[in-house]
Formats: structure tokens, sequence, C-alpha cells
């Protein structure tokens, strides 16, 4: 367990306020744990010298740090100018932005986004970035109200985040103190649809694997997603759902119980799918999100009510990511100690030492009659075990073990494993976004 107490594949606690600062065309104020930079959009129509005559618009970027945004005062860098880290701080961000924006559908049109880190815990940058789009968005907006700009230039969310390789474990979003004694860290500037803008990497001392960065890449894809959904919540919020009644898209009991404990305080009254003779649903999807959106959608139309519905899986390192979206159909008859048994030979004979795994899950609440879905989700990770252990939980429990602990999750209490599990988590998400 990281010195925060979160897991190593959990960002810290995010919020987005906009609309901070009331005379720039766009502005937030992001907080990521206790990092918090004030991000300001201000449009000028006017275009640097040399872009004069190309009929685009520019964006750039300004970044600096309050002389008490850290522990010991700093001096102010208006005297000798920008310091060198200040200056490739400002081009990453307006790199980044730009990246996902048509230039020459801003005509003219020059934006400078300033990022002012008022409180300092590691991540300024990739923060700056984040908040950074939000103001930017709120300025576009702005513009394109006015009718200064005809259509919206900006062709998808892009959004940062740190990772770094601490006491030999991977982890994600990554504070002060951990920064400060990593053995390597990386920052990754990703756009919505998970191409890459900008990867920086440095080892402090030994280098790292190729296995070792494409686990930080997993970890930073992951967290991204995150961070674009406060994105949208704090661009687009979305009022609270009002659920008296809601259908559990499923015929595991295992989940079913889950999901009834956790909604009992709430007065929502659960029903199974099979409670409701619904047909079953086709998992024809490729990803965990798309067959919980076909599943939730589908029992929706049937019941006319509000519908959640999962899908998760196991996904183990060495084997390619198997069984993912595949998990309840690896083994004849849904049968999970066979499927155990499968997997568990199938890392035999990898002959490897890398047993590192993750569950995850999503979860998808689709309004009556399918209409508008949501997505919550949840991911823990940790490794596969050689033997089964415990006896409670359902699905590959017994094999595998959480980060951290030498138990599996069947070896867990209803209550333990519901706190820290991948589902667990989304549901968490699930009841902080609609009770």
């Amino acid at each position: 367990m990281r010195h925060s107490q979160r897991q190593n594949d959990e960002i810290r606690s995010v919020e987005i306020i906009p609309g901070y600062n009331p005379y720039a065309e766009g502005s937030c104020l992001i907080k990521c744990g206790n990092t918090h930079v004030v991000c300001t959009a201000s449009v000028e129509e006017k275009l640097p010298a040399w872009l004069k005559g190309q009929n685009r618009g520019w964006i750039t970027a300004e970044y600096g740090m309050l002389p008490r945004s850290t522990q010991q005062r700093m001096s102010r860098e208006a005297k000798k100018g920008p310091s060198g880290r200040t200056q490739e701080i400002q081009r990453l961000i307006g790199r980044s932005l730009r990246a996902v924006v048509d230039l020459e559908k801003m005509k003219d049109i020059s934006i400078c986004i300033d990022c002012d880190v008022i409180q300092a815990d590691g991540g300024t940058r990739t923060a700056s970035i984040t908040g950074g789009f939000v103001a930017l968005t709120l300025a576009i907006r702005k513009l394109m109200a006015e009718k200064k700009l005809k259509v919206n230039p900006i062709r998808e969310h892009v959004a940062a985040v740190s990772c770094a390789i601490h006491d030999g474990q991977e982890i994600v979003d990554v504070d002060y103190v951990e920064d400060s004694s990593a053995q390597a860290d990386m920052n990754f500037v990703l756009s919505e649809s998970g191409k890459i803008v900008e990867i920086q990497g440095t080892a402090e001392g030994q280098p790292f694997s190729e296995e070792e960065f494409n686990r930080l890449f997993a970890l930073a894809k992951d967290g991204i997603r995150r961070l674009i959904a406060k994105q949208k919540e704090a661009l687009d919020p979305q009022p609270k759902p009002v659920i008296k009644e809601l259908v559990i898209a499923s015929h595991n009991p295992g989940k079913i119980a889950e999901f009834t404990q956790l909604l009992a305080p709430f007065g929502v009254k659960v029903y199974s799918a099979k409670e409701l003779n619904l047909d079953d649903v086709e998992e024809t999807g490729t990803t965990f999100a798309e067959n919980a959106q076909l599943k939730a959608v589908a029992m929706a139309k049937q019941s006319g009510k509000y519908a959640l519905a999962d899908d998760s899986g196991l996904c183990v390192d060495a084997l390619d990511g198997a069984p993912g979206v595949y998990s309840a159909r690896y083994a004849p008859n849904r049968d999970f100690d066979q499927a155990m048994d499968k997997l568990l030979g199938e890392l035999e004979a990898k002959n490897t030492d890398n047993r590192r795994a993750h569950f995850e899950c999503v979860l998808a609440l689709a309004s009556p009659a399918g209409g508008d879905c949501r997505l919550f989700s949840g991911r823990v990770c940790g490794e596969i075990a050689k033997v089964k252990s415990g006896n409670n939980g359902f699905g590959f429990d017994p094999i595998f073990r959480p980060e951290g602990d030498s138990r599996s999750f069947a070896e867990y209490s209803a209550e333990e494993k519901a706190a820290v599990s991948h589902r667990g988590r989304a549901l968490q998400q699930f009841v902080k976004s609609c009770f």
C-alpha cells in the first residue's frame, strides 16, 4: 500500500471547478489531491507574427508556481525570466492542447492558457494539461456562442497523468513523496481515443524494461480515462437520475447479492433478470464497456425500468490479457474450477515468473426504454496464486491475490471484498453519481 493508502492503480481524488475566474473566457480550478492549479484561457484576436497570412489560429500556454505553493517559499521568475523547467512545461502544455485542435478552424484567433500552481504536491504539469483542456473548451464554447467561431475546432479530449516505478512497483498519479524517491518516472499525455500525444520518461539509476514500460502505459491509459470522465462531468454535469426500481442484468447470484446489499440503504427495489423473466443478451462486444452497454440497454427496453449491467473479468499479463472479456466462457459450461485449472496450466506452460493480473469491471446504467447510458468502472491489480485457496466469493477469486496481500479474494469477507474489489469500486462510483 502506498503512503497515501491508495492502490497502485488509483489516481488521487480529482475535483474540477469550471468558471473559477469570472474575467477569463474560460477557466477552472483543478485539484488533484494536494496539487491545485488555476487554469485560465484568454482569447486574443491576434496571432504571432510568424503565423500571419496562414489562415489558422494558435494556442499557447504559460505556466508558473506561486512563491508559497511549496513547503518553502520560492522566488518569483518575473525578474530573471522563466527557468528552463518552466519553459519546458509551457511548451508541453501548448503542444498537448494543440494536438487535439484543428487550428485551421480558428482563423486569426489566438488563445493563451495560463496555468498557475497555487499548491504543489507533484504532477503540476499533468494537472495543468488536464485542467487547461477544460479552460480551453469553455473559451471555445464562448467564441461559438458569440458567432466568432462557426464550428468547434476541438477534435477530442486530452488529459495527462504521471506514473512511476516506486519501491519496485508501478504506480499512477505520483505525488511529491513518491516522485522524489522513484526509480523511474514518466508523464503520459493521451487523447480520449487512446492516441499518444507525448510521453516523457526517465530512469533514476538503473534502466527500466519494456515490460515495465508497458505496465506503466496500461496504468496511464486507465488513469487518463478516469481524468477525462472528470473533465466531462465538469463541462456537462448530469442531473442525478431518480431510481426507485432497478433491474440487475445478471443471472449470477453472487453479483445480485452484492448489488442488493449495496443499494439497500437507498430504498431501491432491486430485481434480477430472472425474476422478471427477461431474455439473456449475447455478449458480442470486444470490450467490457461494449458488453455492459449491450446488456443494460436490452434489459431496460424489456423491463421499462432502469437497468444496471456489468461486464467484468480477469486479465493476466503473461497471457496477453486473457481471459479478459471471455472470463465467464473460459471453460465449458461456465465451470470456474475448470477455468482456474486451465488458466494455471497455461501459466505453467509459459514458464514465466510474471503472474501479474488485474480484475476489471465496467457498469452500465441504462434509463427506462434503453435511453441514456452512463458508465462506471473499477480495477484492482494483483497476481495469480499458484494454488487455489478460500471458499468465499465466486469466479476466479480463489486464485487472485490483490496487491499487498497474501490472501486470495476467496479468503476475504463480503465486506472486505466490496471495499477494494473492481466491482466494489465501480459500484462506489455508481452510488456517488446516482444517489
